[in-house]
């Protein structure tokens, strides 16, 4: 397994993460997630990203009980706040001080450990005062909950003001993560620049683009029983603006192309995100043990500029580049 720093900082991570997202607790049964888990740790994935919100906090608890046992110190786990977790109460969701501390404590609590090495801010927050949540960020870290401070999904005017503020309460703001893969580019144009000046690494999620770029999808067919697109828990909606027909036809012409390096389709699409100097890892999520062993195969893997080119050439007219794209909800009223 290659191993990166996460931006400039000192923390070092797995060039490839492994994400419970739409899995744990939910699409599959705690026994196939755990399989999973040791899978990523047997193949040398020492990075692990979840959510609060996951599975309405199932996804942190099953994540837990899978490490249980690991050496601490050998492990980076990642989690976030913002989403509502319970009955989404008006104090249930955002990046107030308030919600921040509660939801930390109750993270710890079902990862079972001590400290996350990254706690990001899931989302910009339009109702609360940067500096207030900054703060709040400032006495997680200095509390030893929390090693180092991420965001996702925020604009890149937004991790600017975020970083200036870090920096003047001395804590470690060091990454982003985006959704990024060979059709949603909307991070290079904007995004990156301002990471690579301020330091920061991005640790992208989605890199297969919900599995369509591992051509299991295929224009007039139907969907393999089990995939991601007949998941009803809410994995067949993310999934769905990657099922148009011109898309999935691009799709089809990166297969040659995969044969030519000797890669499969995901490994590809892995290989590819992880190219750009700026990513420091890629999340992978899996149903299956073998899924793993797949996608891990992509780290260290060097695309010829050549090859680049080709699937640039590909996929170009489908690819979605706008930053307008990144967005947080925008502000609620709560009677």
């Amino acid at each position: 397994m290659e191993i990166r720093n996460l931006g400039k900082s000192g923390l070092k991570v797995s060039a490839i993460s492994y994400g419970n997202w739409l899995t744990h607790g939910s699409q599959v049964e705690e026994d196939a997630a755990t399989a999973c888990v040791r899978r990523a740790l047997d193949e040398g994935i020492t990075t692990f990203d979840t959510a609060d919100v996951y599975a309405n906090t199932a996804a942190e608890t099953v994540l837990g009980k899978a490490l249980a046992g690991e050496r601490r110190e050998g492990l980076e786990i990642f989690t976030k706040v913002y989403w509502p977790t319970g009955p989404g109460a008006h104090n249930d969701h955002g990046l107030s001080r308030k919600h921040i501390m509660e939801s930390i404590d109750a993270s710890l609590r079902r990862l079972q450990t001590d400290h996350v090495d990254l706690y990001q801010a899931h989302r910009y927050d339009h109702e609360t005062p940067l500096e207030e949540t900054m703060e709040a960020f400032a006495d997680v870290v200095r509390a030893g909950k929390a090693h180092y401070i991420g965001v996702s999904e925020w604009r890149a005017e937004e991790i600017r003001e975020a970083h200036a503020l870090a920096r003047e309460l001395h804590i470690p703001l060091v990454s982003n993560q985006p959704q990024y893969n060979l059709l949603w580019r909307v991070i290079e144009s904007e995004v990156v620049p301002a990471c690579e000046e301020l330091g920061m690494g991005q640790v992208v999620w989605s890199p297969i683009a919900q599995g369509v770029l591992t051509g299991k999808y295929r224009v007039g067919q139907e969907h393999p029983a089990g995939s991601r697109a007949t998941d009803e828990k809410g994995g067949d909606k993310m999934i769905s603006r990657w099922l148009q027909d011109d898309v999935l036809r691009r799709v089809e012409l990166l297969e040659p192309l995969a044969e030519q390096a000797g890669l499969s389709m995901a490994q590809l699409a892995v290989a590819w995100v992880l190219q750009n100097p700026n990513v420091s890892s890629a999340i992978i999520g899996a149903s299956r043990p073998e899924q793993v062993t797949d996608n891990v195969k992509a780290a260290g893997v060097r695309l010829d500029d050549d090859l680049m080119a080709a699937i640039d050439e590909a996929v170009a007219p489908v690819v979605e580049r706008d930053p307008a794209k990144t967005t947080s909800p925008a502000r609620r009223e709560f009677g």
